[in-house]
């Protein structure tokens, strides 16, 4: 069985200004604002959420399929997924477009100024789900509006179920386009903020929205996470990181342990508990796909936060 993985592919160009942006914006100059921040630091990673999140499941020895648009440069990049055994068949590559591209400015308070140019992503309604991969689970993550439309109409047609993780794409849409592909999927994930987000747009509680589908995943950052189902809250620890460097794709490592809970059919308390720790490994390394594990050392650590065996 495998899964789909249906969303962006972008480069992550991350620069670091060894200053406070708040001594070069000043307040009163706003509405004239010309800066140039010196960034001596730099590094370029391979990020967007697809392929985040297929590169969590793959460690964790699931097979994921990723289906997503893709430029002309895309080919350093299809070669780090070669290299970690990746499939690529479903990543589609338009010639005349760039791969998604996020350029962000980090200075020493952690600040960001993030600007991310779409690329070949905008056109992510050019690939379809395919229906011959023996697929048993799919995600419609952060992409092109049209394209997570698409996929979660095709998905639900062919009755495969699947996570809606509206992410950053969620300001895409208005209410009731959110309840749409609410009620095409089977389970639906959020951060707080964007659980706060889709409240308002929607105008349904928590619960409501946990009444339309088969589970509500909301994310809390360092408190843990919150999993609303059959009319339950279940309350899941955060797993213990072993250091704090980079936050950045930990959303996605946490959504790759929901994909292997359920794979695996495991409870939502163990599944939480596996996307949990799959976060904190993930806050432990620069980047989004540059760290590793075995699954020995994976349950081991598991044990160590839990107290239980996976």
């Amino acid at each position: 069985m495998s899964a789909l993985i249906c969303g962006s592919m972008a480069y992550d160009t991350i620069m670091v200004f060894h200053d406070k942006f708040k001594h070069h914006i000043l307040p009163e100059k706003i509405h004239i604002l010309n800066v140039s921040f010196l960034v001596p630091v730099m590094r370029r990673e391979y990020g967007g959420c697809a392929g985040n999140i297929a590169y969590n499941l793959k460690l964790l020895n699931e097979e994921p399929l990723i289906m997503a648009t893709v430029g002309h440069d895309f080919e350093p990049y299809a070669q780090w997924l070669a290299q970690n055994q990746l499939s690529s068949e479903f990543i589609q590559i338009l010639d005349n477009h760039y791969t998604g591209q996020a350029y962000i400015t980090t200075d020493e308070e952690a600040n960001q100024i993030t600007a991310f140019h779409p690329g070949a992503m905008n056109d992510s309604h050019l690939n379809s789900v395919p229906t011959d991969r023996n697929i048993s689970i799919g995600i419609v993550s952060p992409d092109g509006k049209d394209g997570m439309q698409l996929h979660a109409e095709q998905f639900a047609e062919l009755e495969i179920p699947f996570i809606f993780d509206p992410g950053q794409g969620m300001p895409m849409f208005n209410g009731e386009e959110l309840l749409k592909l609410v009620d095409q999927a089977t389970w639906l994930t959020l951060n707080d903020y964007e659980s706060e987000l889709m409240q308002e747009r929607t105008g349904l509680s928590l619960e409501q929205l946990a009444g339309r589908v088969e589970a509500l995943i909301i994310t809390l950052g360092a408190q843990g996470s919150q999993i609303y189902s059959q009319g339950q809250c279940i309350t899941i620890p955060a797993a213990k990181p072993k250091d704090l460097i980079d936050p950045t794709g930990c959303g996605d490592a946490y959504r790759a342990g929901l994909l292997y809970g359920l794979m695996n059919d495991l409870d939502w308390e163990t599944t939480g508990r596996v996307a949990s720790l799959m976060g904190a490994i993930k806050i432990e390394h620069n980047g989004t796909q540059n760290h590793s594990f075995d699954m020995d050392s994976f349950k081991q650590r598991y044990r160590e936060n839990f107290g239980s065996a996976l």
